[in-house]
């Protein structure tokens, strides 16, 4: 469980993005906290120096659709990675473990399987104030934090090809 501000970084250890294009896919279920994540993560994207035009945002129903559209994002997008935003409270049914299992693995495969890495942005937590102190409450935003992940993990894959 975090337990720190998830939007304090270094920003000298975020390579220059200027050159990088960047698909973010955002659930609309429980908007009041995905929202502030999209809002996070756009604004630290520019930061870093990327072209608001080279940023595609699509807005899916809910989290278990994120894994479907990120698969989609990157086969018909010219994008360098994708953060895929939601979050799912916990509630009295298994439903919460059954969306966050899938999604995860979805996700995980996404990485495993593909060219273009897939962020991880999606908060599971137990009440909605734990969401809200992660998107841009007490612990910062999460959304920053996935921006910071994409931001690393290309210049990760531009390395590699160069090495």
């Amino acid at each position: 469980m975090a337990t720190i501000d998830l939007s304090k970084y270094d920003s000298n250890s975020v390579p220059n993005a200027s050159e990088m294009a960047f698909g973010i896919v955002v659930s609309d279920w429980n908007s009041d906290v995905t929202f502030k994540l999209l809002e996070g993560a756009q604004e630290t994207l520019i930061k870093h120096g990327v072209d608001p035009e080279n940023v595609c945002v699509f807005h899916v129903p809910g989290s278990f659709e994120l894994v479907y559209a990120s698969k989609r994002m990157g086969d018909e997008l010219d994008v360098d990675a994708i953060i895929a935003l939601g979050c799912v409270v916990r509630g009295g049914t298994p439903h919460f473990d059954y969306v966050c299992q899938g999604t995860t693995n979805g996700i995980s495969q996404l990485n495993a399987e593909g060219k273009v890495p897939v962020i991880f942005g999606l908060l599971t937590t137990d009440d909605m104030q734990q969401s809200l102190d992660r998107a841009g409450g007490v612990l910062g935003n999460k959304g920053v934090e996935a921006a910071i992940t994409a931001i690393k993990m290309v210049d990760f894959n531009k390395k590699l090809l160069e090495y």
